[in-house]
Order: structure tokens, then C-alpha cells, then sequence
């Protein structure tokens, strides 16, 4: 098994709002995005191309769109791609570079925008610099409890923001702004929710893969026939199951700290121990994950091309262990990741290919 390598120069989730908004070359888009008067984005949150081709009974409306598969980014994790997505940019240009990232002498959890010992956190919008929509004032139909959360206002800075609490509400308002507005970008989180709750196997998931497909077809019913939708993921998922995952005490000489998520863990060395750690992690871990150097991602572009800048930098781990198969890693200090039942971050088939399909709408 080899991991597979974002599609940064062709198609991949980072090239879909600078390709809709005429910046790159849009030919792989969905031939319903050309020529639409007005494009709805809506993100699926965790639902994977493997998802798709593995349950396209369930998946009707989804099945029948047109579009194939496009690469997420590294590490395939909400907080990273989904910033990806919004803001055009490659990883190693935003910085974000994990769910959990070291910042400073404390590790900052990206989607509670809270640190692990209490230290302050840093602004999102210092933190990441990039305007959401290259600049462009699009809207944006999330959650409203979102509204106000620090990843919010470091992925989606400069959108205007069109909340959501029920999934109706979602529905009318994508109708409503795509008469106005030439893309609308929207975003669902349950089937991501779902899977890492209860994973990949159970009637839950399959009554909440059917209840997105749904999404979808309501969504297209209340959509006139000028305007495309097109639907994406920010990653796909694993069955990780309760014994997959792996304790890293093992290495625990080595690490002053640890950091990112199960299937893309960052470990940061004690002063002077790089190398150490790094062999060591291979020589433990080596059948379990790829294991990076710090240098051998950025060296390699697994982030993108260029350099990160020095706060950038100092959030990647001296070494990161990205799972392969189902297997996953512990963090001593957040045990409770080891209850999900699926997971994601890696550079797996399941969790690098996602969506990218469209269809005009049926009103």
C-alpha cells in the first residue's frame, strides 16, 4: 500500500473555489458547473468516495449526479481541509495543519479553539491569515452555533455568514441566496458525526447516509434548473473499532509532546532527540503507519509546495505517524479520541478521495 498524494496541481479539494471563482482551470468541475448562472457548494462533512461507491444504494439522488473523485489534502482532517476548501490554499500556505497543533509550549485544539493547560489562545485571524473566498464576499450557510467559534473565524474570514438550525432552514436558505448570489457555499457535519460515533457498519450510519442523500434531493428540488450543485467532502473515513487503537508509551522517552489526531499523529521531540525518535518510531511503528520526518513532508510537499512559515512549522511534528489500515494512535493527554468508532487524517484511499459531483437543479 502506498499513501496517496494530494492532487494539488490538478483536482483537489483546494482547487474547487479558485477554479469556480475563474482563478484556475476549471475543466474538471462537474460539466453541470458550466455555464450555471449560480453554483451551490455544500460540503458533506466525512463522506468519502469509498462511502459512495460502497452504499450507492442508499444514495440515490447522489449516485445520479455526474462528477467522479478528487484528492483531499494532508492531513485529512476537518480543520485542515475544510480550510483548504474555503480559502483556496494548500496546507503549507494557511497553516493549519492539524485538528490539535502545538502552539507554543501547548497544544491548540483547532475546532474548540481552546488549549490543552489554559494558556490563552492565539486570534484565529492572526493565527490564520488568509481571507476565506479569495476576498470575495460569499455566503455561507452553516450551523448557528458556529457562527461565533474561533475555527469559524479562521477558515471563514470575510464570508457572510447565513445560519442554520434546522436542516429546512438549510434547504431555503441555499434556495434563496442562489438567486442572488453567483456561489453559495454550505456545509452539513452529520454524517461525519455519525461515523465517529457509531462507525462505518451500523443501521445508524446507513439511516444517516440515506438522510444526506435526502439533503441532496431536497436541495436540488428547490433549486431552478440555471443553478448547479455540487457536492464535496472535507475527508473520507476509517473503522478504527475500539482495539485499533495504539498506545505510543514506547516512544514516550522521546516525546516532550504530542499533538494532531489518531491517524495523523504529530509527535515533537525532546531537545536534541529527532533522529532518535524517528527511529525509533520505525522501528516500533513502521508496519502500522508511514512515518515522517518534519523535513521528508515539507521536503516532499505532502503540505504543498514552499516553505511554511515559522509558526507554521514549529506545528508539525518532528516525526508524524500516519496510520495505514485501520490502526491509530493515542495521545495520553486526550484519551477520549480513542472512543471514536471511525476516524480519518491519514493518506489512505478511504480517506484521500472524496467527491466532487454536480446537477442542475429540478424547480
Amino acid at each position: 500500500m502506498e499513501p496517496i498524494r494530494p492532487d494539488f496541481a490538478g483536482a483537489s479539494i483546494a482547487g474547487i473555489i479558485p477554479a469556480l471563482l475563474g482563478a484556475r482551470p476549471a475543466a474538471w468541475l462537474p460539466v453541470p458547473a458550466d455555464g450555471a448562472e449560480s453554483v451551490v457548494l455544500l460540503v458533506l462533512d466525512g463522506l468519502g468516495w469509498a462511502q459512495i461507491e460502497a452504499h450507492r444504494g442508499l444514495l440515490p439522488n447522489i449516485s445520479a449526479m455526474q462528477g467522479s473523485a478528487i484528492t483531499s489534502v494532508a492531513p485529512s482532517t476537518t480543520a485542515t481541509a475544510l480550510t483548504s476548501i474555503t480559502t483556496g490554499l494548500t496546507p503549507i500556505e494557511h497553516g493549519v495543519l492539524g485538528y490539535r497543533v502545538r502552539e507554543e509550549d501547548d497544544v491548540l485544539n483547532i475546532l474548540s479553539w481552546r488549549t490543552d493547560q489554559g494558556s490563552r489562545p492565539p486570534e484565529p485571524e492572526a493565527f490564520q491569515r488568509h481571507a476565506a473566498f479569495m476576498g470575495r464576499e460569499v455566503p455561507v450557510v452553516t450551523k448557528s452555533e458556529f457562527r461565533t467559534t474561533g475555527f469559524t473565524r479562521a477558515h471563514l474570514g470575510g464570508a457572510r455568514l447565513e445560519g442554520w438550525s434546522t436542516v429546512a432552514v438549510l434547504v431555503e436558505q441555499c434556495a434563496r441566496l442562489a438567486l442572488t448570489d453567483p456561489l453559495v457555499y454550505a456545509y452539513y457535519p452529520g454524517v461525519d458525526a455519525v461515523a465517529h460515533e457509531y462507525g462505518l457498519n451500523d443501521d445508524r450510519y446507513f439511516a444517516e447516509l440515506r438522510f444526506a442523500d435526502r439533503l441532496v434531493g431536497w436541495i436540488l428540488e428547490s433549486l431552478p434548473a440555471s443553478t448547479a450543485l455540487l457536492i464535496t467532502a472535507d475527508h473520507g473515513q476509517v473503522e478504527v473499532g475500539r482495539d485499533g487503537w495504539l498506545e505510543t508509551g514506547s516512544l514516550a522517552k522521546y516525546i516532550e509532546l504530542q499533538a494532531g489526531e489518531g491517524r495523523f499523529r504529530h509527535l515533537y521531540a525532546k531537545q536534541g532527540g529527532a533522529a532518535d525518535l524517528a527511529g525509533a518510531a520505525r522501528a516500533e511503528f513502521g508496519d502500522q503507519a508511514w512515518v515522517f520526518t518534519r523535513s521528508e513532508l515539507i521536503n516532499d510537499g505532502w503540505f504543498g509546495e514552499g516553505r511554511p512559515t515559522p509558526s507554521a512549522g514549529r506545528r508539525i511534528g518532528d516525526v508524524v505517524l500516519a496510520a495505514k489500515d485501520r490502526w491509530a494512535f493515542t495521545d495520553p493527554s486526550l484519551r477520549r479520541e480513542a472512543q471514536l468508532i471511525s476516524a480519518h487524517g491519514s493518506l489512505t484511499e478511504d480517506e484521500m478521495f472524496v467527491p466532487l459531483l454536480g446537477a442542475r437543479g429540478l424547480r
